[in-house]
């Protein structure tokens, strides 16, 4: 038994909800007006099923302000585009029933501090608990609390793909403390074969040491690009070690403090093109757990990923967007500009579907998703369902990224993709009525 599992005088890693607790989750909400006041999209049912959990999270990645009257102004930087609403995206939040949501990721600082602490009012104004986002990195860091029926919720989050600029930090000595988000920064190697690593190791012998790089051990850095060896040309991260030692203590105190702990984590790596997680994350959410996590929620790559069953505790490794309504974003001129196009001439909607064709997220698998609902009975995990959604691929721009109830063969597709996705992390998933289900039999204490 590890460190942090020992049980002490003041809190213990043991899931400690009433029996019918349920935590639904989704992905990404990239948000731009509000969804249900729509009679005409099929949000209606999915309603339903948010609004009958206890906790219902997911990841705003929406900055909400009105841009007649807000005082800041979008950044140089952004996490690919400047995501806005307005203020009544935080009603519509409420309406769908959800009640705790990550602001760690690559959007929060579109505009930032001020967009973040604007976005941040209208959730409190709508009662939303919120985590990943704050003055400092301890703020950011730091678990927050969602009272429910049948028990106390805390949320960690943290954000694995971030702009430089938006990582908090805390002051120290005379200097001041940073806003911003909770991040986990990541070395990132290019793997390649022994036989193209001796290739490489060669020209950056041959290059001038300051263009080169420093080569340490068995990797090899080409300018800004660092290579190891490995089977076969794929990519690899490696955690920060300071950064995953804050979360982990987060989490502990996190769950001293409350019943039930989600810990969310929002990435891209390696890529929008892969379905895998990258090499770090399932290592990763096994500490999480480990250290009191009752469930790890990822998000970030616009896409299913697969669901793993740890210790009890589901993993999902990225639920996809729930909300995709970022065609209609609004956009800086130094979006137009990075992709060629005239803001005087061009649309947002014109250049941001360049953009996404570009980064490989305009595809029909990124308008297709899932709903989570987690059941546990006996502070167990005992049922998972997964309740597949689509979000209008094939609609005209004015309601498309809108989730609604898929037909029954699309479903099962959705749902078929998931099983295939799970199938290496041993989940075993059912499908019955066009809705995924996960039973678990119940452990010995």
């Amino acid at each position: 038994m590890t460190e942090v599992q020992k049980f002490d005088a003041i809190g213990s890693i043991a899931t400690n909800v009433a029996d019918g607790f349920t935590m639904a989750a989704v992905g990404d909400l990239m948000m731009r007006r509000p969804v249900t006041k729509n009679q005409r999209n099929g949000i209606g049912d999915i309603v339903e099923v948010l609004r009958g959990a206890d906790a219902t999270f997911g990841n705003l990645e929406t900055n909400i302000f009105d841009t007649r009257s807000f005082n800041g102004s979008p950044q140089a930087e952004h996490g690919g585009g400047y995501h806005v609403g307005p203020p009544e995206l935080g009603l519509d939040l409420k309406t769908m029933g959800f009640n705790i949501l990550s602001l760690a990721n690559n959007h929060t600082f579109d505009w930032g501090a001020e967009g973040m602490r604007e976005t941040g009012r209208v959730l409190d104004r709508n009662g939303i608990i919120y985590a990943g986002a704050g003055e400092s990195l301890a703020q950011a860091g730091a678990a927050r609390y969602l009272e429910t029926a049948r028990g106390r919720v805390a949320l960690v989050s943290f954000a694995a793909t971030f702009t430089p600029m938006s990582r908090a930090c805390d002051p120290a000595g005379e200097a001041l403390g940073r806003p911003g988000l909770a991040t986990l920064r990541l070395r990132n190697s290019l793997v390649v074969p022994p036989e193209m690593f001796e290739s490489l190791r060669r020209i950056h012998d041959s290059l001038p040491r300051a263009v080169a790089g420093r080569e340490i051990g068995d990797r090899c850095v080409l300018a800004s690009a660092e290579f190891k060896i490995g089977d076969k040309v794929g990519y690899s991260f490696e955690a920060d070690q300071r950064d995953t030692s804050d979360i982990l203590r987060n989490v502990r105190q996190g769950k001293q403090f409350a019943d039930f702990l989600i810990v969310t984590n929002h990435g891209h790596e390696p890529g929008e093109w892969s379905q895998e997680p990258p090499d770090y994350e399932q290592s990763l959410a096994h500490r999480l757990i480990d250290a009191g996590a009752d469930a790890y929620v990822g998000h970030g790559p616009h896409q299913l990923r697969g669901i793993e069953i740890y210790r009890g505790r589901p993993i999902f490794y990225s639920l996809g967007n729930f909300i995709f309504d970022n065609l209609q974003m609004v956009e800086g001129a130094d979006f137009f500009h990075e992709y060629g196009k005239d803001p005087r001439v061009d649309t947002v909607a014109d250049v941001l579907a360049y953009a996404m064709k570009e980064q490989g997220i305009q595809n029909s698998e990124c308008y297709e998703s899932i709903v989570t609902v987690s059941r546990f009975e006996q502070n167990q995990l005992a049922e998972l369902r997964l309740f597949p959604v689509e979000l209008g691929y094939s609609e005209r721009l004015a309601n498309r990224g809108v989730p609604g109830l898929p037909s029954r063969s699309k479903a099962e597709a959705i749902l078929e993709r998931l099983q295939r996705l799970s199938k290496p992390f041993g989940t075993h998933i059912n499908v019955e009525n066009g809705v995924g289900i996960i039973r678990l039999s119940p452990s010995p204490p």
